[in-house]
């Protein structure tokens, strides 16, 4: 079955920046962009290496991919530059994945936009599989596993599980028991684990455990990061895969390779060059990513407390920078306004509040939920200097265009909560 529509995610953006563009005011909740300025020493390496014009090799350059090596040998994942690929964004690595990887995919339900549309165009069946209660990201072990059994009594070939730690969309992290469990589920059922971990470094406790499953099931477990998200590189589009160090990571590697050749050819030389900085880690740009971790979790944690306070239940945010509330205990009240799911919802907050939000449908949820995903790093401001402003801020939700933007959220939020009568 092939995907005929663009990503709801990028579909929303250009339809909010249209009508922007047109003189309406909207509070952009919408998209999943880091929207801050790049780190000058970024722009450094990409000037120093407009250079390199030649295709080089198709999983990357020797230099680029033992920067990747030692980044991952930081988080204790032993890695030999020859388990990476390098790609134009992680979203070409994933679906080159799925194209060379057989069997069909188990996705936590909701989860990021992309996962489902994917395996779809390889040509593969979708499970989805409930999150568990206390976080998003990764599907509930014991529904995992009945899930798997359930497919492969079905006639289906369950062998693929997307995991996402910090998660996108409710910007809850996995615990290391979590974890646990599901590396035990995945290794009793014969699955493979991707790990999309492009949220790690924007963890909001520096002090939270963060555990990959490439740790507890390194034979089984594919991990894919990248730069658009710590480093607010998304129009750059550098993406990074690590493939287990075994006979069957390194066929995984040698056929995601061969769709690189065919597609994408290599990552461009002149990124090539900023991988080398950026997965090097100097300490000047990690004192400016943890910095802005801290500032994610300050606008997402500010987003999650107007929701609690509106009357929504809320996981509360660990990192990257997205909240995603359920308006479920206000359903007879949002009825009366003609707000019966999540798309409904959706609308109702764009056209009568101006705030932009993206119903949890879109995410593989249930479309009657009255869920969706608010993308708290567009509150930073559409210009560099407003960014900055926030950026450089003690308490950035006291900036002004970030606490008007923060007004506006609340003041739609709240009166979800109320009847066209304007009664509680």
């Amino acid at each position: 079955m092939a995907v005929r529509r663009i990503s709801a995610n990028l579909a929303l953006d250009h339809a909010v920046a249209s009508r922007q563009a047109a003189g309406e005011s909207i509070v952009h909740l919408g998209f999943g962009e880091a929207r801050l300025p790049v780190f000058p020493g970024l722009v450094d390496r990409l000037v120093s290496g407009a250079g390199r014009n030649s295709y080089g090799p198709v999983p990357g350059s020797a230099g680029a991919l033992r920067a990747v090596a030692g980044y991952f040998d930081r988080r204790r994942l032993p890695t030999r530059p020859e388990q990476v690929v390098l790609a134009p964004g992680s979203k070409a690595l994933l679906v080159a994945l799925q194209l060379a990887v057989p069997g069909d995919v188990l996705l936590p339900a909701p989860c990021w936009v992309t996962y489902a549309p994917q395996a779809v165009l390889a040509g593969k069946e979708v499970f989805a599989v409930p999150i568990p209660a206390e976080c998003g990201g990764v599907p509930d072990p014991d529904a995992l596993r009945e899930a798997a059994r359930a497919a492969r009594a079905a006639g289906a070939n369950p062998r693929i599980v997307v995991l996402t730690a910090p998660d996108n969309p409710t910007g809850t992290t996995a615990t290391p028991d979590l974890i646990r469990r599901i590396c035990a589920v995945a290794e009793a059922e014969d699955l493979l684990l991707v790990s999309d971990e492009i949220y790690r470094d924007l963890v909001h406790d520096p002090d939270f455990e963060y555990l990959s499953p490439a740790e507890v099931a390194p034979d089984r477990t594919v991990v894919v990061t990248g730069l658009s998200k710590s480093l607010a590189l998304g129009g750059w589009r550098i993406g990074v895969m690590r493939f287990p160090g075994t006979e069957d990571g390194e066929r995984m590697r040698a056929d995601v390779a061969s769709v690189a050749s065919e597609v994408w050819s290599t990552l461009a030389g002149p990124m090539q060059e900023v991988v080398e900085y950026a997965f090097d880690e100097p300490a000047e740009l990690v004192a400016r990513r943890d910095a802005d971790a801290r500032l994610h979790g300050a606008l997402a944690r500010a987003v999650h407390d107007i929701a609690a306070k509106a009357g929504a239940l809320v996981r509360p945010p660990t990192g990257g920078f997205y909240v995603y509330p359920d308006f479920e205990p206000l359903r007879d009240r949002l009825a009366a306004t003609g707000v019966v799911d999540g798309d409904s919802l959706q609308e109702h907050l764009l056209e009568r509040h101006g705030v932009a939000v993206l119903a949890g449908g879109h995410f593989g949820d249930d479309p009657r939920g009255l869920r969706f995903r608010a993308a708290t790093s567009v509150l930073y401001g559409d210009r560099p200097e407003l960014q900055q402003e926030a950026m450089e801020a003690t308490d950035p939700t006291a900036v002004p265009h970030v606490a008007r933007a923060l007004d506006v959220v609340e003041l739609a939020f709240t009166a979800l909560g109320t009847t066209p009568g304007g009664r509680p």
